[in-house]
């Protein structure tokens, strides 16, 4: 004989995140009581987590036909359809609860998010709108709650308003300086302006770092920080082109049958040119990234393939560019036979790395 204590049990081992336990619990419960709807919703949800999506819409639907107004019932159907990617349906029943609860944040918040979901995968601006309208609705009614400014933020990022949804995002922030998503989304809008605003660049690396560290199944933030380190490494691509057209020029420059004395100028030249390049490069990527930061870009990187390939690329032509000028006095058709193919290299790596990199982008 089951008691309400065994749903207590049921909901702190949910709480807990023992998911499949619950769920036997409240299968015993309602063995013996089958109608009872929130015991349904919260089989509901343990299936939910479970990611045994129909399994959780049968109980939930089981939820609505004993209570046919249950509004926890009616929100987590929302997202169950969300998840099985029955956007019309999520979406009407989204609206249902607005109805039942106006007066509550969680139902505008269910429509931002399930109109949101469906603008993104229907691309339709009006509902992106919509969304947007709903999101703001949810933080009037409540303002304490941060995932409704980041619902704000995230749909006022959809529609361009990219000064708005920077301040939903920090008002997620000072209410929950744990949330991942937010930390993501807020460095995606300043890494838009690395090119006008000084450290932006700086600020939006420490805020992959820290979403990647809140939550690490989270394939966004560590997309994102193996994306800034391949372009680090990609931007490099341009001094090894310098030196390598540096140290060309200063062979070319060398008379035939020159002495020591005679190919001092060029070679010299050549080198500072090269060490020039490649100090410069490297002074303004050491102010660039934070030494707190460079352990975490080098750890995605050493795990990141296209990283890898494109900074084998730019190391090889940029030790050729120097090894050509120590070599000058060896055949030049010997040397030049090794430059031609590491230049296409550089440029042919490019590509195909970007294109690995863009395939490894998380779906969603």
């Amino acid at each position: 004989m089951t008691t309400p204590t065994t749903l207590l049990r049921a909901e702190a081992l949910y709480d807990t995140g023992r998911f499949a336990q619950a769920g036997e619990l409240v299968a015993q419960h309602l063995a013996s009581e089958p109608e009872d709807a929130e015991a349904l919703v919260l089989l509901a949800r343990c299936h939910h987590r479970a990611e045994k999506y129909q399994a959780a819409l049968e109980a939930v639907d089981g939820a609505l036909r004993a209570e046919p107004e249950l509004l926890m019932a009616w929100l987590m159907r929302v997202q169950i359809l969300l998840e099985l990617r029955r956007f019309q349906e999520a979406e009407t029943a989204a609206r249902y609860s607005v109805r039942l609860a106006p007066q509550y944040w969680g139902t505008h918040y269910a429509l931002g998010t399930a109109l949101a979901q469906f603008a993104e995968h229907a691309r339709t601006p009006a509902r992106t709108v919509e969304a947007y309208e709903a999101a703001r609705a949810a933080v009037s009614l409540a303002p304490e709650e941060d995932a409704a400014h980041f619902l704000v933020g995230l749909t006022a990022q959809r529609r361009g308003d990219h000064a708005t949804a920077q301040r939903a995002y920090e008002a997620a922030l000072r209410l929950n300086p744990q949330s991942s998503e937010a930390h993501n989304n807020l460095s995606l809008l300043q890494l838009r302006r690395r090119w006008f605003r000084r450290g932006a660049w700086t600020q939006a690396a420490e805020g992959f770092v820290a979403s990647a560290a809140l939550d690490l199944q989270d394939r966004k933030a560590r997309y994102n920080l193996e994306a800034m380190a391949w372009n680090t490494v990609a931007g490099a691509r341009w001094v090894a082109l310098v030196g390598f057209v540096a140290s060309a020029v200063a062979i070319v420059a060398i008379p035939g049958r020159a002495t020591w004395a005679d190919a001092a100028v060029p070679l010299l030249v050549g080198g500072a040119v090269i060490l020039g390049a490649w100090t410069g490069w490297a002074v303004w990527m050491a102010r660039r990234v934070p030494p707190r930061l460079r352990r975490p870009l080098l750890l995605v990187a050493r795990n990141c393939r296209p990283v890898l390939f494109m900074a084998g690329a730019v190391g090889l032509l940029g030790l050729y560019s120097l090894a050509s000028l120590a070599l000058w006095s060896f055949d030049s058709g010997v040397v030049s036979g090794f430059g031609t193919p590491l230049f296409w290299g550089v440029i042919i790596t490019y590509w195909v790395s970007r294109s690995a990199l863009n395939r490894r982008a998380p779906k969603d």
